[in-house]
Order: structure tokens, then C-alpha cells, then sequence
């Protein structure tokens, strides 16, 4: 991957202390043992996952209101290179886990009643976040952004969606301490959001992040450096700048995860989404085409 015509020269993505050895870049593959049905009955089913963390990856994470969801073993492991494309070692990230004590019949029951209850629909008050777009940039608070959510949909946290630190970021991927001078070798402007809220149904959990940059080549690089060790790539129809990951579930009862990478303008983005079973792509196509739009026009 060639560095893009604004971005930083390669000393500055090099200024780290210790040269990564080989076994620092290689992409870690460990895989957390999967769930048996005594263990989702021993532990109770976590709440909704806490502010700052990515994509339901590295965190256990209840997607309330999916039907039945069990466990799922897969795991995603997330790295980017550095604009000169050295690469970058990262940790296994966990895909999304939920679990659902079986009943003794041979249909899954219902959640535990231990389960996080679900988001409560509150009045949402009228939103006084503001962006603007001239071509490339985007200007104004990130969050004006996020992709809009659907009617009846329940926001985790604030509807506005959430700020993260340049910390926050960081500590998405396995090379955490290396990951705010990655970063700032992309010219990232210490900017990013995220949102994550569940569908009127019930069937479906999104989540949606945006990282802004110094220019369109170093979002575009960004993007293209992320890579993923597991999973089935797809690609995102009517966006040849996107890529699609899918992680399918071991069985049809449980979770499955797509995530979709892109950028516009200045700002990279990712979006995932998790249902039952084995996802539909037309879902993360569309809600890619979504926020596609909303950083095309802010409206």
C-alpha cells in the first residue's frame, strides 16, 4: 500500500520506541473457547456494552431483543498498517456474544430473565448537534454524522450518539499503546463517534463509528489499511471504496456479524450489524448506503 500524497512522512508513523519484532506483527489467532449451554446458564447475560468500545468486538455484548441468541465462537482480529504499509500486530478481537438458556424442549426459550432489560423509548428531544460539508471536509461536531436512525429504533446512550477520546480509540485495537501514534501518522485529527442502537423489532443491533482526518487520502488509507483474519469478504454494492466482512454463526441460533469499512471526504467509517443467525448483506448494504448519504450531503 503506497503512502498517499498528504500524508506524513514515514518518520513520523516510524516514531516508536521499540522496533515491533516479528512476533509483534504477526496477527494474533487465538479464539476463545465457545459457550456450552451450562455455561450460558451459570453466568448471567452482561448489559449493554459500555461506552468506548468497538464494533462488539473485544466485549461481551447482549443484543437484547434478538430472538433466542446463543453464543458464538467466532473471532475477528482487526489490524492497520501505517501509511508506508508496515504492518501493525493486533489482538484477537471477540465477535459479539449473547447468551439464552435452552429449554428442554428442542426450541431455544426465551433470554433469562438476568438478561439487561431492554432500552427504554424516551422523548427525544430536539438535537442541537450541527455539521457542515464543503466537498472533502467536514465540519463541525462528528456526531451531526452518525447514520440517522431508523423510526422506532432505541439508542444506546445519548440519541446524539457518543464522543470518543483518542484513548478510546486506541483501545479498540491489540496494539493499544502503539495505536495513538499510528494514528497521528494518518493525520488523524483526534475526532471520532460512535452510535449503537437496536431496530423497532428487535431484530437487529447496529453500531456505527467515524474517525475524521487531515484529508481524503489519509481517511482513504486508513480505510484501506484495516484488515481482518477472519471471516468472509464481500463487497458492498454501489460503493467500490467498501469492503464487507461477514462472520456466520456455528448455528443458526445464534449470532451473526457483519462489519463494513469505507470513508467519505475526511471521515472513515465502519459499520456493523448483528442478527440471528446467518446476516442477509442487503442489510449492511443498505445501512452503509445510509451513512454514505448522510456524510455526502449532512442531510
Amino acid at each position: 500500500m503506497s503512502a498517499p500524497e498528504n500524508a506524513p512522512p514515514e518518520s513520523v508513523g516510524a516514531a516508536v520506541p521499540v522496533e515491533p519484532s516479528a512476533a509483534d506483527t504477526a496477527p494474533e489467532a487465538a479464539a476463545d473457547r465457545p459457550e456450552t449451554a451450562s455455561d450460558a446458564a451459570a453466568v448471567p447475560a452482561p448489559g449493554p456494552a459500555p461506552r468506548g468500545l468497538p464494533r462488539a468486538l473485544r466485549i461481551t455484548l447482549v443484543a437484547v431483543g434478538l430472538l433466542a441468541v446463543t453464543a458464538t465462537s467466532a473471532t475477528v482480529t482487526v489490524a492497520v498498517g501505517r501509511p508506508d504499509g508496515t504492518p501493525q500486530a493486533a489482538a484477537p478481537a471477540v465477535a459479539a456474544t449473547a447468551s439464552a438458556s435452552p429449554s428442554a424442549s428442542a426450541s431455544p426459550s426465551a433470554a433469562p430473565s438476568s438478561a439487561a432489560p431492554a432500552p427504554s423509548p424516551t422523548p427525544t428531544p430536539a438535537s442541537t448537534v450541527h455539521g457542515t460539508v464543503h466537498g472533502s471536509t467536514h465540519g463541525g461536531d462528528i456526531r451531526f454524522f452518525l447514520l440517522p436512525m431508523p423510526g422506532g429504533a432505541e439508542p444506546y446512550g445519548s440519541a446524539d450518539g457518543t464522543k470518543l477520546s483518542t484513548d478510546d480509540v486506541a483501545d479498540e485495537f491489540g496494539n493499544s499503546d502503539e495505536m495513538p501514534e499510528i494514528l497521528r501518522s494518518y493525520g488523524y485529527k483526534n475526532d471520532a463517534a460512535e452510535r449503537r442502537y437496536r431496530t423497532a423489532d428487535g431484530s437487529q443491533e447496529v453500531h456505527v463509528r467515524l474517525l475524521r482526518f487531515s484529508s481524503r487520502s489519509n481517511a482513504q488509507e486508513f480505510a484501506s489499511g484495516m484488515t481482518f483474519g477472519s471471516g468472509d469478504s464481500f463487497r458492498i454494492a454501489g460503493d467500490g471504496n467498501a469492503r464487507g466482512v461477514m462472520l456466520k454463526p456455528e448455528q443458526e441460533a445464534w449470532t451473526g456479524e457483519m462489519i463494513g469499512v469505507s470513508f467519505s471526504g475526511d471521515i472513515e467509517y465502519e459499520v456493523t450489524v448483528l442478527v440471528k443467525g446467518t446476516p442477509d448483506k442487503a442489510l449492511l448494504v443498505d445501512a452503509m448506503k445510509r451513512q454514505r448519504e448522510r456524510l455526502a450531503s449532512g442531510g
